[in-house]
This record gives structure tokens, sequence and C-alpha cells, in this order.
């Protein structure tokens, strides 16, 4: 099910948490390695260029560890990251205009055995990626978070600070109007949904 980690994999991020709170400094890069490319990509949906997110993606997980005490641990950690992900990106918007970018070196590719399926798969990765850009912010966020970052609809709800019934109608209405540029542009959807 979407937006859930599995409860071993929950505990076990847990340990490594309370293990950095009790002095461990240097457990704290596996939390970085396996949310590092997740901000980083949701960053990029957002419309942040390359450095603006390289450099948000750091400062969020600087930000996370002075501040990591007052996460609550009965919470999805992953959430917290985003929330200061998005809203470190929402003060440099306000510091500066927003300038959308087409995504050029998305998330890192998964290692494997057949290069060609690879290839393919990143293909398709970027040019929903480039698709998506076409969509509102609000949609596209939407869609990022709940089939790239897999959060539930709570956690988006918390997060973007909005009601359910909102977060729905965007999802809808994204996925509805990101099928109609699909056909236009005549490609073809199955094959590139599979690469989200």
């Amino acid at each position: 099910m979407k937006g859930h980690i599995p409860r071993v994999e929950k505990e076990e991020e847990r340990q490594w948490i309370l293990s950095v709170l009790d002095g461990h400094k240097g457990d704290y890069s596996y939390l970085v390695n396996r949310y590092k490319n997740k901000i980083y990509g949701l960053l990029r949906g957002m419309g942040a260029d390359h450095q603006d997110a390289q450099d948000i993606t750091q400062e969020t997980f600087i930000k996370a560890y002075r501040k990591l005490a007052s996460h609550d641990l009965d919470k999805n950690f992953a959430a917290w990251l985003y929330t200061i992900a998005t809203n470190l990106l929402k003060d440099l918007w306000k510091k500066t205009r927003p300038i959308a970018c087409l995504p050029d070196d998305l998330a890192e590719l998964s290692l494997s055995d057949n290069p060609e399926e690879e290839f393919i798969r990143s293909e398709h990765r970027t040019e929903l990626h480039q698709l998506m850009q076409k969509l509102p912010p609000n949609y596209r966020t939407t869609l990022l978070l709940r089939y790239t970052n897999d959060l539930s609809y709570e956690e988006m709800c918390t997060l973007l600070e909005v009601p359910l019934s909102k977060i729905q109608n965007d999802l809808y209405r994204a996925k509805q109007r990101l099928k109609h540029i699909m056909t236009h542009q005549e490609v073809k959807s199955d094959e590139v949904f599979k690469s989200i």
C-alpha cells in the first residue's frame, strides 16, 4: 500500500534515529543516503533548478540533524524531511522568482542486469518528468508526493496544509490532465507510468 513504510523498515529507521540521538553522529549518513534522491527529485519536480535542488537537499539534512531531537518518532520521518525541504524551497522563492526548469538529471538509475531495459526506463522517466512540467505546480507536487515519495493522503494533508478533499481532487485532475497531454503528444501512457 502506498504511503506506508513496512513496520520492519520503520522500526529500523527508528533505531538509526535513536542511535544518532545517542551520539553516533556517523549513523546519520544512513538516513541521508535513504532519502537524498527522493528529496532532490521532489524539489526538481516542484520547479527548483539543479543547483537549488542540490543546495536545499543538503540544507534539509543539516536542519533535520539539528532538530532531530524534536522529531516525533511515532510520525513518518520522510514526511518530516519533505516538510523541511518544501518550506526551504518556499523561503527561497520568497526571495527570488521561481523559474520552472526541465529536469536534466533526474534520480539516479537503479542498477539493472539489463542495460537496455534500464535505458528505456530512464527515457520514460525523463519523458514523464518533462510532461509533468506542463502541469500546474500544485498538481505536479501532489503527484510527486503520492507516487514518487509514497506519502499517504494524511501525510500529504499535513505537509501541504490542505484538506483531504483538495488532495484527492488535485490528484484526480492531475492524472486526467497528464493523460490528456500524453494523448495529444501520442505518448504511450502505460509504458511511461511504469517508470514512476
